[in-house]
């Protein structure tokens, strides 16, 4: 098998765990999104320090972390993207447990398009024709949507602004997948560890309360790691152009299970608004692999 195709099985398996997500939160839907997100936080450091051990590479990451720390810049970055990593899960966990799949599928449809809006606005990217009208295709869905179902999708552009703002400041601080997720993880990790030891103190925690929900919470450090480090190894052997293909695997599996398996309502409205977004992502994706052809 070719180094090529490895890495597509890689990738498809990372879309395809980041896609069927809604399913893990669904088990522990009884718990508050902001104690499932203070777990996913504090054991997804455990498991990524047990990682980095097992591959022999805890002497890179430290000499990593005292690299960051010692620049006021990447400090401020890698903290501020922990930060805004964690109210993406935190409104992703909420939208998944709160019958709202699929307003976290649109969120991430519309992502792409934030993205290259910011690197306009922060990063003085110059935009296409056809760019200009994928990002106005993409407004005119949500305010469609808005219009006429009487509210604002927040939660969806809440996921496609955080992410987008995640994209950017990691732009500042460039790292691999393995240590990112380990350095972010560990500035925000504190915090949960308070927060999880306080509700626990009190006897309104919710990890003890069964072992079921004890299990999911632990494993929710290994759902969140396992698709980012199977991610990373896709992405280091298949072109840019294929990777913005295989993105939309995750948003369209989460709409499926939104309307298939949870019975979420997706009206004509919906329609109008997903296929308003799917045809400015396809000016998007084809824009982007043009480009990719010309310059490699």
């Amino acid at each position: 098998m070719t180094e090529e195709r490895i890495g597509i099985l890689y990738a498809t398996f990372a879309y395809l765990l980041w896609g069927f997500l809604p399913l893990y939160w669904k088990l522990i839907e009884h718990v508050p999104a902001w104690e499932i997100l203070a777990h996913r936080i504090f054991w997804s450091l455990i498991f990524m320090v047990m990682f980095i051990v097992l591959i022999r590479r805890w002497h890179l990451f430290v000499a990593e972390v005292k690299s960051l720390f010692t620049n006021m810049k990447t400090a401020l970055g890698i903290s501020a993207a922990g930060i805004v990593i964690s109210l993406n899960w935190v409104t992703y966990i909420w939208a998944v447990n709160s019958d709202h799949v699929l307003d976290a599928s649109l969120g991430y449809y519309i992502n792409p398009l934030i993205s290259i809006l910011f690197g306009l606005i922060f990063l003085k990217e110059r935009f296409s024709r056809i760019q200009w009208v994928a990002i106005a295709l993409a407004f005119i869905g949500v305010s469609y949507m808005t219009v006429n179902l009487g509210s604002f999708p927040w939660a969806a552009l809440a996921l496609a602004m955080t992410f987008g703002i995640y994209g950017l400041l990691k732009k500042v601080v460039q790292l691999n997948a393995i240590f990112g997720l380990a350095i972010e993880t560990m500035i925000v990790a504190p915090i949960a560890f308070i927060y999880i030891a306080s509700l626990e103190s009190t006897g309104g925690g919710a990890l003890g309360s069964s072992w079921w929900t004890t299990l999911i919470l632990i494993g929710a450090g290994i759902a969140t790691a396992i698709p980012l480090l199977l991610f990373a190894q896709g992405a280091k052997r298949i072109p840019l152009s294929l990777i913005g293909f295989l993105q939309y695997l995750a948003p369209t599996l989460m709409l499926l299970i939104g309307v298939f398996l949870y019975n979420e309502p997706f009206t004509t409205v919906h329609a109008v608004t997903f296929i308003l977004i799917w045809i400015g992502l396809i000016l998007y994706t084809y824009e982007r692999v043009k480009f990719l052809r010309q310059t490699g």
